[in-house]
């Protein structure tokens, strides 16, 4: 089989100041997305950016995204986040009333934006854990409903997961139905307070996924690269991206997603590896064609 390589290509977290050259703006993030499908990314993970960029939840920028890639790529899977709105800050005086920096938000207002543009996959985040100051909650009861709206949106769900807990989650939606097979994963590593970036953890971690899932695993930081060929080696997909790291090599700060793409596909073909069309993997992973 195959290797499918996402790229993530501005995500949540990552700050302009870390890299100049991080997209911001709609036309940014497409030229990004186009620029890593070019170098071999048969998947583009998206968020969006307010112009200033801050992270966006808005509907607008997120369809300005898409059309701007259909325009010019109908092949490219793309795959849209439901991760914000999950963040709950307790306050400083009453921790029972939400601080400023809380974004919780109901979950049908958190897959908005996947059921107006029913993208090929949207990310469904498993994960209730401690986030920086903050913490983000994933209820079941949460993530049951969310799971629905893009299940009946035709949208395939990316399950993510943080932690070993999430695994376990994982494995009872799905005996209760709430979550499908054919199914595919991503294990998060390099997160603080979720799994580490250890091959160990990896293993245990892809031990514990139910039977035949298709899964991804990835590093955040420095660990990016190392955790890319880890993720290959125990017969799993490949991430890359600005959402994980900024930087191409040690002290070399990436000049956008495309040469990062480049350089991961060169690892997993010195491997012995091939990466997998975006043909190659709408058939692998059942989706619909564009």
């Amino acid at each position: 089989m195959k290797t499918i390589l996402t790229c993530a290509v501005t995500g949540n977290l990552t700050r302009p100041e870390m890299n100049p050259n991080l997209p911001i703006t709609p036309a940014q993030i497409a030229a990004d997305c186009l620029a890593a499908a070019e170098a071999g990314a048969a998947i583009v993970h998206i968020h969006v950016r307010h112009p200033d960029g801050r992270p966006s939840m808005e509907l607008a920028h997120y369809r300005e995204v898409m059309e701007l890639i259909r325009a010019k790529n109908t092949a490219l899977i793309l795959n849209l986040t439901t991760g914000p709105g999950g963040r709950f800050q307790p306050g400083d005086v009453d921790p029972s009333k939400a601080g400023p920096r809380t974004n919780f938000l109901p979950p049908q207002r958190r897959v908005e934006h996947i059921v107006a543009l029913k993208p090929d996959i949207s990310t469904l985040d498993l994960n209730t854990m401690t986030f920086g100051q903050e913490v983000v909650i994933n209820t079941p009861t949460n993530v049951k409903k969310m799971a629905a709206a893009i299940y009946d949106s035709g949208v395939k769900p990316e399950i993510e997961l943080f932690d070993t807990g999430d695994i376990e989650l994982c494995r009872d939606l799905m005996a209760e139905g709430a979550l499908k097979m054919p199914a595919m994963a991503s294990l998060v590593h390099g997160t603080k307070y979720g799994m580490p970036s250890t091959p160990e953890m990896m293993m245990h971690a892809k031990s514990r996924l139910p039977d035949g899932m298709q899964w991804t695993a990835f590093g955040v930081g420095r660990t990016a690269y190392p955790m890319l060929v880890q993720s290959w080696l125990l017969g799993g997909h490949v991430r890359i991206g600005m959402e994980d790291t900024v930087y191409l090599d040690k002290g070399r700060l990436a000049q956008g997603n495309g040469e990062m793409v480049e350089k991961a596909r060169w690892l997993v073909e010195k491997l012995g590896g091939a990466l997998a069309t975006s043909e190659e993997a709408r058939d692998s992973l059942k989706l619909k064609l564009a």
